[in-house]
């Protein structure tokens, strides 16, 4: 039997009522007429008032998982942007700390380059600036190396000084870098000159004193050397001009036992910590040259012949 003669009533043992269609048909007209009457008289508003009152809890209930979950993510994304946030301000930090270091060294630097100006003004022979590379590769010496060679007129012995006083003195030339040799290395000698007294004495360098600087030798134990006295070049080497200051007594010795006075010394410039220099000519480039000797006649024996 096809399926388009089947009969779509239901059979006369079943039937009840009005038939499906003309439920759906009477069905169709009450809704339209309820949504008729509800858009032009608000019939159904009180009803649906009441159901939303009694259906919001229920409501609540199926949202909170939801609003967790919200919660949760803003929770999570604000923990980022906090992070991000915090990381950003510490890198600032971190810059800002770089750049006010590096601010109060270049005002260092300003005024330690001004002082170096201030005294190269004031040196009687010519001076020309240098900066310092680095240490010396020897840790057993007390040496640098600064930017300026014998292709810019360095020679060996010249002295090198900072704003404060003495370094050291320039003791191998390269064409573009010089070594220099600072006071306190123990191979280093400078006579010196105690302002105080009038004294003259030479400095020995000695790296391993109690002032890691120079120390006088050969002091008499009577001496008049008092702490604080200053040490300057006395000028009579011929390689460094007089009146340059070189280092204060710090510490002086006397023993009942000996006949001579331990004296240790500070070096007046940062020997181990300058970053600009002044390097000097040569006192002996300066000076004029030695009379050459006169040879004494020869004596003529008696008898002999003329």
């Amino acid at each position: 039997m096809p399926l388009g003669t089947l009969d779509r009533t239901p059979p006369s043992f079943f039937r009840q009522g009005p038939s499906a269609l003309t439920k759906l048909a009477l069905f169709s007209a009450l809704a339209l007429f309820l949504m008729v009457t509800d858009a032009r008289f608000q019939l159904t508003q009180p009803l649906r008032a009441a159901l939303a009152t009694l259906l919001y809890p229920m409501q609540w209930l199926t949202l909170q998982p939801l609003r967790l979950a919200r919660f949760a993510g803003n929770y999570l994304d604000s923990l980022d942007a906090v992070r991000a946030n915090l990381e950003r301000v510490e890198q600032r930090l971190v810059t800002q700390a770089q750049r006010s270091a590096q601010v109060e060294q270049l005002a260092l630097e300003n005024a330690r380059l001004r002082q170096l100006l201030e005294l190269r003004q004031r040196l009687p022979s010519e001076a020309q600036p240098a900066e310092v590379l680095y240490d010396g590769a020897d840790p057993y010496t007390r040496k640098i190396v600064i930017d300026r060679g014998q292709a810019l007129g360095i020679a060996p012995g010249s002295p090198v000084l900072d704003e404060l006083g003495v370094v050291g003195q320039v003791t191998r030339v390269y064409p573009w870098l010089s070594e220099v040799t600072l006071l306190s290395d123990r191979d280093q000698t400078i006579p010196v000159l105690n302002t105080r007294t009038g004294a003259r004495n030479l400095a020995f360098g000695d790296g391993g004193s109690p002032t890691g600087g120079l120390e006088l030798r050969f002091v008499a134990a009577t001496a008049d050397v008092l702490e604080g006295d200053l040490l300057t070049t006395s000028g009579v080497d011929g390689v460094y001009p007089a009146g340059l200051p070189v280092a204060r007594v710090a510490r002086v010795e006397r023993r009942a036992d000996s006949a001579f006075a331990r004296v240790y010394c500070k070096p007046v410039a940062r020997i181990e910590g300058t970053r600009h220099v002044l390097v000097l000519k040569p006192l002996t480039a300066q000076l004029p040259p030695r009379p050459a000797t006169e040879t004494a006649p020869a004596t003529v024996k008696k008898g002999a012949r003329p």
